[in-house]
């Protein structure tokens, strides 16, 4: 297993935090809530995988949608 990061499970800040932002993976615009450090891996036997994770909550409200932070920029 690898070690856990300082940072995990908790916000971290972003340059686009509350601000319009479009999810290039999905093609979904919303508002940048939250990005955190989380462990992505499969199962909790498997090796773990930390990442940055974006919280976006799309335009009109509903669901938030996560995504790779590496898949985020700013709505146009």
């Amino acid at each position: 297993m690898t070690s856990t990061p300082a940072d995990a499970n908790c916000e971290i800040p972003h340059a686009l935090l509350r601000k319009p932002v479009r999810d290039i993976a999905s093609g979904t615009e919303g508002t940048l809530m939250a990005v955190r450090v989380e462990n992505t891996a499969a199962a909790p036997s498997y090796e773990d995988r930390w990442a940055e994770i974006a919280y976006i909550r799309p335009h009109g409200g509903g669901t938030e949608l996560t995504t790779a932070v590496a898949n985020i920029e700013a709505a146009r």
